[in-house]
């Protein structure tokens, strides 16, 4: 029989996550604080539980999937948390995207309670969860992680091992950092394109042909040519990625004058009432400050 999985968070990522590992014929026990989104991994053949402590007592591996480092530690080590109904060897995978120094907490304050735990963010949005082709970024023992990988490969096409608790974290801010600034490029080139009466698809494939090309100018850019801003991945949680890497680097006097310079960006989207955009209307302010409409 495979290893029983529990999951907690189960919204735009942690949902089509958690479906993965049923589709792949683990026994899964699902938990969510808004109930309601439990019900159809529940219809799929998922188990409800009323709490992370119950989920915890009748799983093997743990995946949490939350906002932020405050609900991992909720959820965790909460009264009704996962650290008061796991067993000694229980895995606790945090999928989240947190502080690496909230990671490095949480995990000595498991390893007291002889629980294992990895830092496990993850990059590719919904449609690489629900593809199964995640880039899953991992810190903890690598022992741990050497036992689960056959599971994390279920939802990662690029599963590695970085380092020690919090490294995963950290890798994580380096991916948002380089992705924001590639965002950042892609919204200027279209502004001046724009400005100067291009056609924005040609110069997208334009640029697809050359050095330029990327991942974001391949799958983002469209939504900017459409004027799609519906989230895959909203302002909010990437402004939360984006202070916490200013604060890693503040720590450690690493100097981001780019990353300061999207954050406060996107700060003027968030004072436009648009934090639950996608991350690719960093576009209209640069359209606004261009004194043209988006």
């Amino acid at each position: 029989m495979k290893t029983p999985i529990g999951f907690i968070g189960l919204g735009l990522m942690g949902g089509p996550m958690a479906r993965k590992l049923l589709q792949a014929g683990y026994p899964l026990v699902v938990w969510n604080r808004t109930a309601e989104k439990m019900k159809p991994l529940v219809a799929a053949g998922a188990t409800p539980a009323g709490s992370p402590r119950e989920l915890a007592e009748r799983a093997e591996v743990i995946f949490t999937m939350v906002t932020d480092a405050p609900q991992v530690r909720e959820v965790v080590l909460g009264e009704q948390g996962v650290g008061h109904g796991a067993k000694a060897g229980t895995v606790v995978i945090d999928t989240s995207s947190i502080a690496p120094s909230a990671a490095r907490e949480i995990a000595e304050e498991l390893a007291r309670r002889r629980i294992h735990m990895l830092d496990a963010p993850v990059s590719g949005g919904p449609e690489g969860a629900a593809r199964g082709t995640l880039s899953i970024m991992v810190g903890g023992e690598e022992e741990v992680f050497r036992a689960v990988l056959p599971i994390l490969q279920v939802l990662g096409k690029s599963v590695r091992h970085v380092g020690p608790p919090g490294t995963g974290q950290l890798v994580k801010l380096c991916n948002q950092i380089s992705c924001a600034l590639n965002l950042l490029a892609v919204a200027e080139a279209f502004a001046l394109a724009r400005w100067a009466g291009a056609d924005l698809a040609a110069v997208r494939e334009v640029l697809l042909s050359g050095a330029a090309a990327s991942w974001m100018l391949e799958h983002w850019a469209p939504k900017i040519l459409s004027h799609d801003y519906q989230p895959g991945f909203t302002i909010a949680n990437f402004q939360k990625d984006l202070r916490n890497a200013l604060q890693e680097a503040a720590a450690g006097k690493v100097p981001l004058p780019g990353t300061a310079l999207v954050h406060q960006l996107y700060r003027a989207n968030e004072a436009a009432g648009e934090s639950q955009e996608s991350t690719v209307a960093i576009y209209k302010v640069l359209m606004r400050l261009a004194g043209e409409p988006a």
